[in-house]
């Protein structure tokens, strides 16, 4: 029968190509798998993003603020919260339209983005609701960064129409150490927040324990 027999000349012209071949195999290998890890952080960071504003979502700032009341709890840095509404936003969309509503949406993720610390955590609760993690900042302070913020919003011209003003109602909350979860801590902000709307709008309004004050 047949006998192959591969010559050292041979088989030294093959050594290249068996050398090669599994390094460009790991190579291709790598970059699927460096790919893939970046497709992967991408959809991680997609499902935790809120489209339209590029902020965090409700269910991830949910969790952060879960992860900042633990914090809070081992510590004595504290932290305060905040929640933001914009203004009569349902008649801004009926009055000028949806569109005009997601550039005032828009506006004020800008806006929170320009005046918060990067340690901050802001996110959009729902509809024109946002919601803010202050970490480390007393009250008093809270309520200066907010009342600027609600100030330079307040400020805003809108080329879609000159006549557009917007405002933002603010219900800020520090932590407490009578919380007895995150929840309470968040109940405590909303309630802030209705004492601003209810108040007039277009103002900043802190809850510490039971007492409510306006500013």
């Amino acid at each position: 029968g047949f006998i192959a027999v591969t010559t050292q000349a041979q088989l030294y012209a093959c050594l290249p190509i068996l050398m090669l071949y599994p390094l460009a195999l790991g190579w291709i290998c790598y970059r699927q798998a460096v790919t893939l890890a970046r497709h992967k952080r991408e959809l991680l960071a997609l499902s935790r993003t809120d489209s339209l504003s590029g902020l965090l979502n409700h269910g991830a700032w949910k969790d952060h603020l879960e992860i900042e009341f633990q914090r809070c709890r081992r510590g004595p840095a504290g932290a305060a919260i905040a929640l933001i509404d914009i203004d009569h936003f349902k008649t801004i969309n009926d009055t000028y339209g949806h569109v005009t509503g997601d550039i005032v949406l828009r506006q004020l993720s800008k806006v929170l983005r320009q005046n918060l610390r990067t340690t901050d955590l802001a996110g959009r609760y729902g509809g024109d609701e946002f919601c803010v993690i202050l970490p480390g900042m007393p009250l008093n302070r809270a309520t200066e960064v907010m009342e600027a913020l609600r100030g330079r919003f307040n400020a805003l011209a809108y080329a879609q129409d000159p006549t557009l003003r917007v405002s933002l109602s603010i219900g800020l909350a520090p932590y407490q150490p009578s919380h007895a979860d995150s929840i309470s801590w968040l109940n405590d902000a909303d309630q802030a927040l209705y004492e601003a709307k209810s108040s007039g709008r277009n103002r900043v309004s802190s809850v510490q324990g039971s007492w409510l004050r306006s500013v």
